[in-house]
């Protein structure tokens, strides 16, 4: 049997938060590896709309909450690695939208206009006028306020494989089921036992495992912190109309009631996909209920677009989140050490420079500058490697 590979640190898990940790980390100087069990992407990640937030839409019952603040330095974080210039070099990741817009589904408060105008959100919210309405909005029977957030859209496909591509030889396709772990005397993590003999002895180790982590944490005897689910109910519209949307509905509540981003298809189609107030109270619905209620949405917030013709159909995932009491939204990205382990979640793609940041300060305190291994990396070139996932719609789906 050849000898264990000694590393400083596994991250299990390959979605944006998991890439994201593993180029921080080895710019670091830790000799890291990144284990996926099936594609890079594939969980939770490829069920985003690509929105970097900025915390506007946490703000709309006209205050600053924790959850707005703490994501709120995000998009210019993002936009700097989007020019090559900031902490990773995002700058083969296509940008599908610069920027997101509100748009109200009547007259708004004074409370949350005289908001947006404040101090405190002058950098994140400006008002549009007319002639610079995106022109979706100055078809006739368009009504409403519209204001521009800095908060853009990219194409998760390609954020995945820009983050993938500097490291593809430290990043293997391994399931939790065919990997055995060794423990020590304190119950730590000592070694990792792959499928084809190679053992992995790493000095810390990083779960972003997502919705995996129940089954995950029960191999590895952990039992706190726990996982909470926060079901959606999304909608897809694959359409002709050639009128991008990007952005958020808002009415008289705190919460968008539809969320819309635009995505080309390469066979001349637009697909909408739609979340919000849509998607979360959607759960209790069937499919045939829930598209029925987003037809009926699209003709009541875009009276401009009636009829509206469209192919339908829906998608049920999980926001898979720390447990909180009550099941609430946790306000920012979350850590946590158990022994060796470090369980993360970034709860927002927006937030996963930031749980990066967090985890690196847990490290370096864990394991001091810089790697103290030296790897040869050829061991690992025989093992499979995970693709990149695709988008939900374009698999097999069921269009209605």
């Amino acid at each position: 049997m050849s000898e264990p590979m000694e590393l400083d640190l596994v991250i299990i898990g390959g979605g944006v938060a998991g890439l994201w940790l593993l180029n921080r980390a080895t710019q670091d100087g830790l000799s890291a590896v990144l284990i996926e069990k099936t594609a890079l992407g594939g969980g939770q990640t490829r069920y985003a709309q690509g929105i970097i937030h900025g915390g506007t839409k946490y703000a709309l019952s006209g205050a600053m909450t924790p959850a707005a603040d703490a994501i709120g330095r995000m998009p210019d974080l993002w936009r700097d690695c989007l020019k090559g210039r900031g902490e990773l070099d995002l700058q083969g990741v296509r940008e599908l939208s610069d920027a997101t817009y509100l748009w109200s589904a009547g007259s708004l408060t004074s409370q949350v206009t005289s908001f947006f105008a404040s101090k405190a959100m002058r950098s994140r919210v400006d008002r549009v006028d007319d002639q610079d309405k995106p022109s979706i909005f100055q078809l006739p029977d368009a009504s409403g306020s519209v204001y521009r957030l800095n908060e853009f859209v990219l194409d998760m496909p390609s954020l995945v494989e820009t983050l993938a591509a500097p490291l593809k030889d430290r990043i293997i396709r391994a399931a939790a089921e065919t990997m055995s772990y060794g423990f020590n005397d304190a119950g730590n993590v000592s070694s990792i036992s792959l499928e084809n003999g190679l053992v992995l002895k790493p000095r810390a180790l990083i779960l972003t495992s997502g919705a995996g982590h129940e089954a995950l944490a029960a191999r590895l005897n952990i039992v706190r912190p726990q996982l909470q689910r926060r079901p959606l109910h999304m909608v897809v519209a694959r359409h002709t109309v050639d009128l991008p949307l990007f952005g958020h509905c808002i009415g008289m509540s705190s919460s968008p009631l539809l969320t819309v981003t635009s995505h080309p298809s390469s066979d001349g189609h637009v697909v909408w996909y739609l979340g919000g107030g849509l998607a979360e109270t959607g759960v209790e619905r069937t499919e045939d209920q829930q598209i029925a209620v987003a037809r009926e949405t699209i003709d009541r917030l875009l009276p401009q677009l009636r009829p509206f013709q469209a192919e339908w159909a829906t998608l049920r995932i999980d926001r898979a989140e720390p447990l909180q009491p009550g099941g609430a939204r946790p306000d920012g990205a979350f850590l946590e050490e158990v022994g060796n382990c470090l369980v993360a979640w970034p709860t927002k793609l927006a937030l996963a420079p930031e749980l990066a940041r967090l985890a690196l300060g847990k490290l370096r305190a864990r394991l001091g500058e810089g790697a103290q291994v030296a790897v040869d990396w050829s061991r690992l070139s025989d093992l499979p490697r995970p693709k990149i996932a695709r988008l939900p719609w374009k698999e097999t789906i069921q269009w209605t």
